[in-house]
């Protein structure tokens, strides 16, 4: 056969068919570059998460930067959270992620209207809030603010969580773990011990400062006085602003931490005091109990004078430099010891006196569950007082029976307990200052937690502040 009829009887070549794809194909390779560049799903419900739980309803008024912290940490938390679903879904075989890409853009769009909403919300709430505490409304500039400041915080946190990560993998998952450790154990030996340490001289240091704004008081009737035992030095910052302050009537006593060398020779002191300034000549004679920097309120030693018309004397004794929430986690007796053999004494030195004074209690705060703590029961507190008056006192936890009460609804002090987890706060018998927000599991606990942080920046009468009326609204006998 010749070539030419070879080449007449071949087949000749296969077509090659164009590849149409199906319209539904086509659809999903939109769908999968549309998620393009969006977030993965479960970081947009972490963010979102995170953000809702910061907008929802609080008990006092933030600043931008504040509700900034507070966003910031709960998005972080929520993202963490999406990292560990992450591993899990990942050792339990869930690893096609095709399908959660289509979902990217969708669920973006849809957690930012979301969050839009949330905002509107928040506003709204804020400006109740304001409006009820006397306190200017917020506008756009504190949303912007707000924004700007969450992000900044949030990828300072990321980026160094990135850098964790990217160590880890470098070292090897059995080398970090032996870095983690012997980390671990430099912090304990030395980082805690370290920062413990600088605390409590920092605590010390704001214990010793002399403002001086606060003038030395030259009244006899006055601690801290030139013929006083108890020097100036030694009342401590708010000791000496406590006897300092104005009304000059009346008798005002105070023992600082540096007054004496131990809590018995402190109440000695406090007595001597007292029989030096004439404490128990006057008529009313009030056992004050200091929060634990040894704060005693200004508005309620002026509401104390203003009740009794200058004839009463307040006696204080101081028990910790540390701020209230240290002392409370970490020295809450110290706070029921002192003020039991305070008052205890001041009780067994007035019984014998032909015309002994009432003996009344005040405690704000921490000072209110030490005042609370000399007494065993109502009926003991109703017997061995005229009266008492607890002002904020944590979680309600004092002895109400008989006693003055003063606790703002919008006080998160009043409002915090490990409870609040579960559960909604007790509010019996406090006064509606502002709107309260309802309780929601879990939710309302972290918003009250972080308005701890800004209790005492709220106007008076508001928040963790009270006025004078925690010496008048003081009952009688």
């Amino acid at each position: 056969m010749t070539p030419n009829a070879a080449a007449g009887n071949a087949s000749p070549p296969p077509q090659i068919q164009p590849i149409v794809e199906s319209d539904s194909r086509v659809g999903e390779k939109y769908r999968d570059r549309a998620g393009f560049g969006a977030p993965r799903v479960g970081t947009t419900l972490g963010v979102t998460f995170g953000v809702l739980a910061s907008l929802a309803p609080g008990l006092l008024p933030r600043t931008p930067s504040a509700q900034a912290i507070v966003t910031s940490l709960l998005v972080v938390l929520g993202l963490g959270v999406v990292v560990l679903g992450r591993i899990a879904l990942r050792r339990m075989g869930f690893g096609d992620g095709s399908l959660r890409r289509r979902w990217r853009l969708p669920v973006l769009v849809a957690a930012v209207s979301i969050i839009a909403v949330a905002v509107a919300q928040a506003e709204r709430w804020q400006n109740r809030l304001r409006g009820a505490m006397g306190v200017a409304h917020v506008g756009p500039w504190y949303w912007l603010e707000w924004g700007v400041g969450t992000a900044l915080i949030t990828g300072v946190v990321a980026g160094c969580c990135l850098g964790i990560r990217w160590v880890v993998r470098q070292l090897g998952r059995v080398r970090s773990l032996l870095a983690l450790t012997a980390l671990g154990v430099a912090a304990q030996a030395v980082v805690v011990p370290t920062v413990v340490e600088w605390k409590k001289a920092s605590y010390a240091a704001a214990n010793a400062f002399v403002d001086p704004g606060v003038v030395q008081p030259v009244s006899p009737n006055r601690s801290g006085s030139p013929v006083s035992a108890a020097s100036w030095p030694s009342l401590g910052a708010q000791g000496r602003k406590f006897v300092a302050g104005a009304p000059a009537q009346g008798v005002r006593v105070y023992v600082g931490l540096n007054s004496a060398p131990d809590l018995d020779a402190r109440v000695a002191l406090a007595i001597r005091e007292l029989e030096r300034a004439g404490g128990f000549q006057h008529g009313n004679l009030v056992v004050t109990v200091p929060t634990g920097s040894g704060w005693i309120d200004g508005e309620a030693a002026a509401g104390l004078d203003q009740r009794f018309g200058g004839d009463v004397a307040l006696v204080g004794l101081q028990y910790s430099d540390a701020p209230s929430w240290a002392t409370f986690v970490f020295g809450r007796t110290a706070a029921e010891e002192s003020a039991r053999a305070l008052f205890t004494a001041v009780e067994q030195r007035i019984s014998g006196l032909p015309n002994r004074p009432k003996l009344y209690v005040y405690g704000q705060s921490l000072g209110a569950l030490g005042g609370s703590s000399i007494f065993t029961g109502d009926a003991e507190q109703d017997r061995r007082t005229c009266a008492v008056l607890w002002a904020g006192p944590p979680a309600g936890e004092v002895h109400r029976e008989g006693a003055t009460v003063l606790a703002n609804a919008s006080d998160p002090v009043v409002h915090w307990s490990p409870s609040l987890l579960w559960r909604p706060p007790n509010l019996t018998g406090t006064r509606p200052d502002a709107p309260v927000p309802q309780w929601l599991p879990v939710m309302s606990f972290l918003q009250t937690s972080a308005d701890l942080l800004g209790a005492l920046d709220a106007p008076s009468g508001h928040g963790h502040r009270y006025g004078v009326d925690q010496g008048t609204a003081l009952g009688t006998c």
